[in-house]
């Protein structure tokens, strides 16, 4: 019983900081769960030290596709490779290349997507050869569709299995190109893995010449004509309920990249040399994936990258493709650049958590 009602006070006051004050330990666990999609570019220019940008990708990485080496392809500023990404609330951490091969040792990692999961795959294998220079790696095209890095002295293998919709594309002889929205024949190239990083997006909102499908189909159902966020939602609703009637979280950790966002409005990406600033416009798709992924009975890492991409329409290729100054490439991302980011969150994702 307390003697004064001063004294009650400060009993209650010390109770109350006793309970709502975190430990070290969920310190760490707050720092863990932070919300990295939240944040602004800010350039990284203080030369003692400065990591940004990461590595140079025709001297460090001769591997990287000629599409992503804006460098090389003649791009005149530098800038847009100075900028790192900083979360509102926390600290992205700094990816430790050696500390992720240890943890990876004899794993098999897969990026299972479009052109952009292989933006993302590229971007990896060079931060992580530039983090065990000294280690023989192997670049092979073991199929059309899978390309695998591995390093052999860690049995440690990065791929990339080139999917842009997830679910099946068939190609009938009186029909054409279907788009079957409700089925997943190839799912058994999946399995067996320790890491799955997923991605589908762009090839959905393709339309005209570039739309790669004449129907859809739902069931017996075949569909000429229907809104393609809605046919994404189908889609991405069929891979979930294969992950969770698939995986295993005990032995394959599941991730999906989340949705780039693209240039290609009325001030596209040509001669673009800074991030632009926030806030900015729901992007579409964006609520589908964060919906469909909330509700899956296997845990499933959302990396959120959606409102990075959209803050850096000088981060595209633009005309440095290497393909000619009249074709503009404003949906992938030079490297270096700010597929490293994504791989800095998925370092966060698999070694911090």
């Amino acid at each position: 019983m307390c003697v004064t009602f001063q004294l009650c006070l400060l009993l209650l006051a010390a109770s109350f900081l006793w309970t709502v004050s975190p430990s070290s330990s969920s310190s760490s666990s707050l720092q863990q769960q932070c919300d990295y999609s939240q944040g602004k570019w800010v350039i990284d220019d203080d030369p003692i030290p400065s990591f940004y940008p990461l590595y140079h990708a025709s001297k460090d990485c001769p591997f990287i596709g000629q599409g992503f080496d804006c460098l090389t392809n003649g791009r005149p500023d530098k800038d847009y490779l100075k900028y790192r990404w900083k979360p509102s609330s926390c600290n992205l951490p700094r990816f430790d290349g050696g500390k992720f091969m240890e943890k990876y040792k004899g794993k098999k990692i897969m990026f299972v997507g479009d052109s952009i999961s292989n933006n993302m795959w590229q971007s990896l294998t060079c931060l992580l050869h530039i983090a065990i220079p000294n280690s023989n790696f192997t670049l092979t095209q073991q199929t059309k569709e899978l390309t695998v890095f591995s390093f052999p002295e860690y049995e440690a293998s990065i791929m990339w299995l080139k999917n842009g919709f997830l679910v099946d594309l068939v190609h009938d002889k009186e029909k054409g190109r279907i788009l079957r929205l409700d089925t997943i024949s190839t799912g058994n190239q999946w399995k067996g893995f320790d890491v799955l990083i997923f991605n589908t997006y762009h090839w959905w909102t393709h339309t005209g010449k570039s739309q790669t499908w004449d129907y859809f189909q739902v069931g017996n159902e075949l569909i000429k004509e229907m809104d393609h966020l809605e046919a994404f939602k189908i889609g991405l609703s069929t891979w979930a309920k294969w992950v969770d009637s698939n995986i295993d979280p005990s032995k394959t950790r599941v991730l999906f990249q989340g949705i780039a966002a693209s240039h290609v409005d009325e001030k596209g990406c040509l001669k673009q040399t800074k991030p632009d600033e926030g806030p900015m416009l729901p992007y579409p798709g964006v609520d589908t994936v964060k919906n469909i992924i909330s509700k899956m009975e296997k845990h499933v890492n959302l990396l959120d990258i959606t409102l990075l991409t959209q803050l850096r329409r000088d981060g595209h290729p633009s005309s440095y493709t290497g393909r000619g100054e009249s074709y503009v490439d404003c949906s992938h991302w030079c490297l270096a650049g700010v597929p490293d980011t994504w791989n800095e969150m998925l370092y966060a994702a698999l070694l911090t958590n």
